[in-house]
């Protein structure tokens, strides 16, 4: 579900069910034309899409975090900390941009992004992504 579908009075009642944060990141730097901005918007969206799909019943889709990148993540580590200590179990990266790692930004549990691998979303491997970070934290 996506931050704007609640209110007060059905996120309390939600709440408990939602234990997951998706931020979607363009990697925007805002430097880019406008055609090649839309392109790394898209390109997050299409990253974003077979989550928000496949787990609608536990995530929210927060509004999309713009103008930081790899090796500029100090912003986003603190907006993934805060969205835990706001109670949130865990948090998902989404980027159409490689380069996200735990590294740059540790309070992040999942990145789904490009890899040197991997260049476009498959949306049977994003699931399985997410459902193996439940799983690892419930067996822990």
């Amino acid at each position: 579900m996506r931050f704007s579908e609640f209110d007060e009075n059905n996120w309390s009642d939600l709440q408990p069910y939602l234990d997951t944060a998706v931020i979607p990141v363009t990697g925007l730097q805002g430097g880019e034309r406008p055609p090649d901005a839309a392109e790394l918007v898209g390109a997050a969206g299409d990253w974003l899409a077979p989550i928000e799909s496949a787990f609608k019943g536990r995530t929210v889709t927060y509004p999309a975090h713009h103008y930081v990148g790899p090796g500029d993540e100090a912003p986003l580590d603190a907006v993934c900390a805060r969205l835990k200590s706001g109670g949130f179990k865990f948090v998902i990266v989404v980027s159409g941009k490689s380069g996200w790692d735990k590294t740059g930004v540790p309070s992040a549990d999942l990145f789904a992004c490009p890899t040197e691998e991997v260049s476009e979303p498959d949306a049977e491997t994003l699931r399985r992504s997410v459902s193996e970070m439940w799983k690892r934290a419930a067996q822990a």
